[in-house]
């Protein structure tokens, strides 16, 4: 259900605000900021200070292998806007070959075997929850994946299996690849606090 206000704000400030990010980005301002934006108590500074730590604070993880698993989590929930904010972050974050390697089946990429196992993981989390177990995670970390990587990798899904959700059901408009393109480039500079 698309909201009138996300579109255009809820206030004046709100709509001002939008308003001068599209006119100095030359783009529109995509639907995720919009979001923050709206009814500052529905995503921030929760959400917004979960999201910044879990995809721009420490971690063994780098910010390309992040955005990867966010991309991965998107992708299997045919979230449209997400899979395409997050794989242009990937992009401009690493290499682009493996990141679209990756997102066409993580399990024959050229990446190394403790990002495999993270992914692996993420997939029984995101498609068949009530599956995951122990067991999921004893295989991760055989495969060498530390305990602060998997919690972080556990982060990344829990975190993105909710923002999926919420973008599909207020219906972000999904951007050009170019605008993609735009959006993540900031995103990789300023992070999403």
């Amino acid at each position: 259900m698309r909201l009138p206000d996300v579109d255009r704000g809820d206030g004046l400030r709100g709509r001002l605000l939008i308003r001068m990010i599209s006119v100095v980005s030359r783009m529109r301002l995509p639907d995720a900021a919009r979001v923050a934006l709206y009814h500052k108590d529905f995503v921030s500074p929760a959400i917004g200070a979960w999201t910044q730590g879990t995809m721009r604070g420490p971690s063994e993880w780098t910010v390309g292998e992040r955005e990867l698993m966010a991309a991965m989590v998107a992708r299997w929930n045919a979230s449209r806007f997400c899979t395409g904010a997050h794989r242009a972050v990937a992009l401009h974050a690493g290499a682009p070959a493996v990141v679209d390697a990756c997102l066409a089946d993580y399990r024959t990429a050229p990446i190394g075997e403790p990002l495999r196992a993270a992914l692996r993981f993420l997939e029984t989390m995101t498609l068949r929850p009530a599956e995951l177990g122990a067991s999921d995670a004893a295989s991760a970390l055989a495969a060498g994946v530390s305990r602060t990587q998997l919690a972080d990798a556990a982060a990344v899904g829990c975190l993105f299996n909710i923002v999926n959700r919420y973008s599909d059901a207020l219906d972000f408009a999904i951007p050009s690849d170019r605008e993609f393109d735009r959006a993540a480039s900031t995103l990789l500079k300023r992070g999403y606090g």
